[in-house]
């Protein structure tokens, strides 16, 4: 039986997804890969002060997981990318200790890179959502996507 691939959006996606052509999480049976989330704004641009947009990178995460149905708890594998790993990794430890804030933790892999278009940070995961699989039905167009929610029938 194959599994089918649908796209994932937040209630309120930024312009980014629009802008770029990319899916915000692509849902495949009960797994959810969610494209790296950064610090931008309902524009598109990025948050300057890099504490905010850690935690709009925090707030872009969560309404993609909850476009899926799920939420933090459902994260299995997190990853981090920074531009600058000493000024970003307090902070991004500070945002995933509110995120998840009881056992089991997820894994995390943290890496320093040297470009992130604009943005100082990226978080991307993986999560399992139950019940997920199979019980997908589009709800409404986002441009020329389909927002995609489970059980809406």
């Amino acid at each position: 039986m194959s599994t089918t691939r649908k796209a994932i959006f937040p209630a309120k996606p930024h312009a980014l997804y629009r802008e770029h052509g990319y899916s915000p999480a692509i849902a495949s049976g009960d797994l959810l890969f969610v494209s790296g989330m950064v610090g931008a704004r309902e524009d598109g641009t990025a948050e300057p002060d890099l504490k905010a947009q850690v935690e709009l990178a925090f707030e872009n995460l969560e309404g993609v997981l909850a476009g899926a149905g799920g939420s933090f708890d459902d994260v299995v594998d997190l990853t981090f990318y920074m531009i600058d790993p000493e000024a970003s990794v307090g902070l991004l430890l500070e945002g995933m200790k509110k995120a998840f804030p009881r056992e089991p933790m997820p894994n995390v892999t943290a890496v320093g890179v040297n470009w992130l278009a604009g943005f100082q940070v990226e978080i991307k995961v993986i999560a399992r959502v139950a019940g997920m699989g199979g019980s997908w039905t589009a709800k409404t167009q986002r441009s020329s996507r389909e927002d995609i929610v489970p059980g809406d029938q």
